[in-house]
């Protein structure tokens, strides 16, 4: 979080959660001016009244960390490294949902959209969409979000930018609130975006969708592929670097995708 006091924070995710003091207070069972008390600063929570206020308001988890630190507590969540031996299983678990997958595409990536883990299928997809990340070296992680943003990233090959566009920034823009460290690279995409179009106006998000599941269609060398996602994320996670892992599944949306990426992919 970029805020740096307590009332500061709590306002700006119950703001992104789109919850009134009232409905908040209702959340809670205490009172609205209660809640407007300490959203000014002029009261301090207990620390059982913060982790609920948190948990009510579905924090991320190292948000919630920050604010006990900026009420005066220690805070309850760990920060485990993703090859730490105590992650073991998750990581076992993790490379048994990307194995499975291929030939489809799968990846796993954090808050910040760095990539952590690729499967076969991801790997062809990302060097057919962008053969020029092959000379990426593995001493900095790739963001994704980067690639998106790029000149020649994921979204010069999209067909379909002005369908897919709008709910991808509608998405990226609700992260950022919760996580600004994103939101300078969030604004860099929605400026790829409006330059890709030309400075065409993109159809609105709120348009009746023509399917039941938003697919993204991309040109390519071996001629148009079409994908729609499923993420999957851990259950009740109690560790920040857990909590932040997000598997996304391509999953072919036409007969076409699939007979390709079943032909290439080894």
């Amino acid at each position: 979080m970029s805020t740096e006091s307590l009332p500061d924070t709590l306002k700006q995710v119950r703001k992104a959660r789109r919850l009134s003091q009232l409905e908040l207070s209702l959340r809670l069972n205490v009172s609205q001016r209660h809640i407007s008390f300490v959203e000014s600063g002029r009261a301090r929570p207990s620390r059982e009244l913060l982790l609920a206020w948190l948990q009510a308001l579905e924090a991320p988890l190292v948000v919630r960390n920050e604010a006990l630190l900026q009420a005066g507590y220690a805070p309850v969540y760990g920060t485990a490294q993703l090859d730490d031996p105590a992650l073991a299983q998750v990581n076992e678990a993790l490379q048994q949902l990307l194995f499975a997958h291929d030939p489809m595409p799968a990846l796993v990536i954090d808050a910040q959209w760095n990539l952590l883990r690729l499967n076969r299928g991801g790997q062809w997809l990302a060097a057919t969409l962008m053969p020029w990340t092959a000379t990426l070296t593995d001493t900095a992680p790739v963001n994704l979000l980067d690639l998106l943003a790029h000149p020649e990233g994921f979204t010069k090959p999209i067909v379909n930018l002005a369908e897919v566009g709008p709910a991808m920034l509608s998405i990226l823009k609700h992260e950022a609130s919760v996580q600004p460290a994103i939101a300078p690279i969030v604004v860099a995409f929605a400026a790829r975006v409006r330059d890709r179009r030309g400075g065409l106006p993109l159809l609105p998000s709120g348009s009746r969708p023509s399917a039941p599941v938003l697919t993204t269609r991309y040109a390519t060398q071996y001629g148009e592929l079409a994908f729609f996602s499923l993420f999957t994320t851990f259950g009740t996670p109690q560790d920040i670097t857990l909590a932040s892992l997000r598997v996304e599944h391509l999953f072919a949306a036409d007969e076409a995708t699939q007979a390709i990426l079943k032909a290439h992919v080894q």
